[in-house]
């Protein structure tokens, strides 16, 4: 049923296409790194204007083949953002969260193509746990089959190799690994960063500690509304979502271990967050 839905909602959304709102900023990732709490967090703002079926479209990653009125299917009506001006007495902005974008290598050259202006907000966490969390989701999603996480992680510089390339070639396929088995690569933020610097200028990528985000989400919320140029209108319910229990705990080893793997990288984060991750 709830298939169903969705495909009589995108048809609809298609033919009204021309007269849907584009995306003003985007939440672009990283994976498992509170992304979905920063997104349901913002999408209380009146001014701040969701997906009408679900929170991540992922066009940009592995379904850019739809075409651009698929995409914008996904959002209001033009008529309705007009409505929502004429209340709140601001602009509104559309947004969507797809936490593949920043790792995806031809999402960034895409979304600054299709989408001139658009304003990406990136959180980053322990790169550790992030990988730790990553692995507990995919093995509970049914994308990963092996339980142990020292051996996947052993297992990633196989699986992954020639993914990009292979991405590059085949820019409508999608990669299994490389979307899902990507526990240490993807905690290398800076290198994301960087390939996204060139297509849109630091002034419209805002980088948060999502450490910070959950310790401190008031401050980190209003952060995010000035670097949108977003009034605040009151505040609204800061909770987690999609937590998901470990199995067992992380040996402390190989916790130091990845720590020493990812402590340059980490190093190359203090330009985006203007001083060391908290982690550090």
């Amino acid at each position: 049923m709830k298939r169903s839905v969705l495909s009589v909602s995108r048809t609809a959304g298609r033919l009204t296409s021309a007269r849907r709102v584009l995306p003003s900023f985007l939440i672009v990732g990283a994976q498992r790194c509170g992304t979905t709490s920063l997104y349901r967090a913002l999408a209380q703002h009146p001014l701040l204007l969701k997906p009408v079926l679900h929170k991540g479209v992922h066009y940009f990653d592995i379904a850019y083949d739809r075409g651009p009125d698929w995409y914008r299917a996904h959002f209001p009506l033009t008529v309705g953002a007009a409505l929502v001006r004429r209340r709140y007495g601001g602009r509104p902005l559309a947004f969507e969260s797809s936490p593949y974008y920043l790792f995806h290598p031809l999402a960034g050259e895409r979304i600054a193509r299709d989408l001139p202006g658009v304003k990406l907000v990136v959180l980053v966490r322990d790169p550790v746990e992030r990988a730790f969390s990553a692995h507990a989701h995919e093995l509970a999603r049914g994308f990963e089959t092996e339980p142990s996480f020292e051996y996947a992680v052993e297992l990633e510089c196989a699986r992954l190799a020639g993914a990009e390339e292979f991405l590059r070639a085949h820019p409508h396929a999608v990669h299994h690994s490389h979307r899902h088995h990507a526990y240490l690569a993807r905690g290398r933020y800076a290198e994301q960063l960087d390939r996204l610097e060139p297509l849109f200028g630091r002034e419209r990528i805002l980088v948060v500690d999502s450490h910070r985000f959950f310790a401190h989400p008031q401050a980190v919320y209003e952060e995010v509304l000035d670097f949108l140029g977003v009034p605040p209108m009151g505040y609204p319910l800061f909770e987690r979502y999609n937590g998901r229990p470990r199995p067992r705990p992380l040996p402390e080893s190989l916790r130091q271990a990845l720590m020493d793997h990812f402590e340059v990288y980490d190093t190359q984060l203090v330009r985006w967050l203007g001083g060391d991750p908290s982690w550090r």
